[in-house]
Order: C-alpha cells, then structure tokens, then sequence
C-alpha cells in the first residue's frame, strides 16, 4: 500500500511539474510573439518594413480589410510605398497552442497609402504564428477587418 501512495504522489508530483513546464513554456512564447508584434508596429512607425520582414514566413499571406490576398513580397512592396504619419496598436492578446500563436489587437493608422491618398483606417487584426524547426517564430497570416465608428 505504501507503494501505490509513494508511486501516486511521485507521480502527481512528476504530472504538476509537466504541466508547470508546458505554462512556462507557453508564456514564454506569448512574450516571444508579443514582441515580433511590437516590432511589427515599430516597422510601421519608422516606414521601415524591412523590420519585420525576417519575421514573415516564405509563405505568408495577408487578407486586408478590402479583401485583398497578399503573398510576403507584395504585402512588403505595399508597406513599402505606404508612408505612414501616426501607427499605434491596442488590446493586443497571444494564445498559444503547441507551436502555433494566435494574436489579435487593434491598430489605428495614419498616413498616405501606395497612391498617395490619405490614409486614416481603424482595423481588428488576427496573425498566425507558427514555431519553425529552428525555433524561430514567424508570421505565417495576417488578416485585418474594418472597425465601423
């Protein structure tokens, strides 16, 4: 009998110690995502999307708020010729689940677009992150969606 309790409290021991293991590892991962975020944004501020594009997978995609399907190089080109005069992120949130992130927020941008027509947007946006074999994240889509006032 002392077996079965000495076996049961190692293992509930070895099963709180896994399972503090994997929350570490998760918040470590949403700290991890929540910066490539921030530098996404700080891409936007400066005008210099060159920022984030380490971060972009080979096969991101990007939805913008109009519908537009974008791959890495055209979403970059765009960001690019877009010149933005005020950018700044809210509510911004990373779930994880294994080596994917979900994160979403809020962002409110201002400026002129490729065109050089006034740009004054307020958007929810989702990104999907995955933890690549090298351990890296990277954004693998990015979807936004108009904010009606």
């Amino acid at each position: 009998m002392k077996r079965t309790i000495i076996g049961c409290v190692v293992g509930l021991v070895l099963l709180g110690s896994a399972a503090w293991t994997q929350a570490q590892k998760a918040n470590g991962s949403e700290k991890a995502v929540a910066t490539l975020e921030e530098q996404w944004l700080q891409s936007q501020k400066t005008n210099n999307p060159d920022l984030i594009a380490p971060a972009l997978a080979d096969k991101f995609v990007s939805t913008s708020s109009d519908g537009k399907v974008s791959s890495k190089t055209e979403m970059l080109a765009t960001s690019k010729s877009t010149k933005y005069s005020h950018a700044e992120y809210g509510d911004v949130k990373v779930s994880v689940f294994g080596d994917t992130a979900i994160a979403t927020g809020f962002e409110k941008l201002q400026g002129t677009d490729p065109s050089g027509k006034p740009l004054d947007v307020t958007e929810r946006w989702t990104d999907t992150w995955v933890k690549m074999p090298t351990g890296k994240w990277q954004c693998v889509a990015s979807h936004q969606s108009p904010v009606k006032m």
